[in-house]
């Protein structure tokens, strides 16, 4: 990993792990309303809305959206739709031994660059993160300004083994701390699960928590039982069960999965995932559901039933 002594470094707090055998789930920060004892959370949504064919809604009002938790039907109290407002965008990168391989790390570089530097607008703000070995490391933190993470990334080199699930675990919190209101975590990765602490399910359990859509990239993943047989994972990992933990941790957050074999595949891919980002809404509402009350379950709505409505699963 590149330049250790001038990065800073979230670690996968495995004293949090040893000390309980269930995952600590990343909250919304509640607020006790003054003299009731009512928990008030202001929940805040990305929502993606597409016709039937994929393509883009984007003439949608306030009036036109429904939301719901737990079945109930919640006001909405902020709405925001601007494809000109800037992004803050987590970038975390995969550099485990196995990206050395097929040329992995060198595309990933390669098609990074031209998006930071060419399809990333001068006021969007970007951080890479990079995991292997159990950690995350904050290679380049949140700024507009582009050149420091240019550096970092041109010196990235692939090692070690490969906590994918920890490092979707753990990362949201800090896609969060990114200053405009659009905000995104893109995870580019081979798949290859061989040294995490979490499960699957528990990684996305978690990541759901945070209001964060997470945008994956498989990229030249082994999808076959030969090409996978090569690489050293858990038992009991399958081609199918690379693409949907990929897929699971996209869907539980209202992002989006994208597979690619070649480097024009991961140019378009990361192309989309910033055009997507655009045509977002910003919504939010008020929760008065108390922490022992468990997961609430989020279902945004519009008034046409054709319209296919993307968004985080619940808090």
């Amino acid at each position: 990993m590149t330049n250790r002594k001038a990065t800073a470094r979230i670690f996968l707090a495995a004293a949090v792990l040893l000390g309980s055998a269930a995952p600590v789930l990343l909250q919304e920060k509640p607020q006790p309303l003054r003299g009731y004892g009512v928990t008030v959370t202001s929940v805040t949504l990305a929502v993606t809305v597409t016709d039937k064919k994929g393509r883009y809604v984007n003439d949608l009002t306030e009036a036109d959206f429904a939301v719901a938790e737990n079945g109930v039907s919640q006001k909405i109290t902020h709405f925001r739709h601007d494809s000109g407002a800037p992004l803050s965008l987590a970038i975390l990168l995969d550099v485990s031994g196995s990206m050395a391989l097929e040329d992995k790390m060198a595309d990933c570089r390669e098609a990074l660059k031209r998006f930071v530097s060419g399809v990333l607008r001068p006021y969007d703000e970007a951080a890479l993160l990079l995991f292997a070995d159990g950690d995350v490391e904050v290679a380049s933190g949140y700024d507009e300004n582009k050149s420091g993470l240019l550096d970092v990334l041109a010196k990235t080199e692939a090692y070690g083994k490969t906590a994918l699930n920890d490092a979707v675990a753990v990362s949201p919190e800090f896609a969060r701390k990114g200053r405009n209101e659009k905000r995104a975590l893109l995870l580019i990765t081979d798949g290859i699960e061989n040294d995490s602490q979490y499960s699957p399910s528990e990684a996305s359990e978690i990541a759901r928590e945070v209001e964060v859509p997470i945008y994956t990239i498989g990229y030249k993943l082994p999808l076959s039982d030969q090409l996978l047989a090569k690489h050293k994972r858990v038992p009991g990992m399958t081609p199918s069960g690379i693409i949907e933990s990929l897929e699971s941790f996209s869907r539980a957050t209202g992002g989006k999965a994208f597979f690619a074999d070649t480097l024009e595949g991961l140019n378009a891919a990361l192309q989309e995932i910033r055009a997507e980002t655009g045509h977002q809404y910003i919504l939010s509402y008020t929760s008065y559901a108390e922490p022992e009350d468990g997961f609430q379950k989020i279902r945004v709505t519009t008034k046409n039933p054709k319209h296919i409505v993307r968004t985080r699963e619940g808090h």
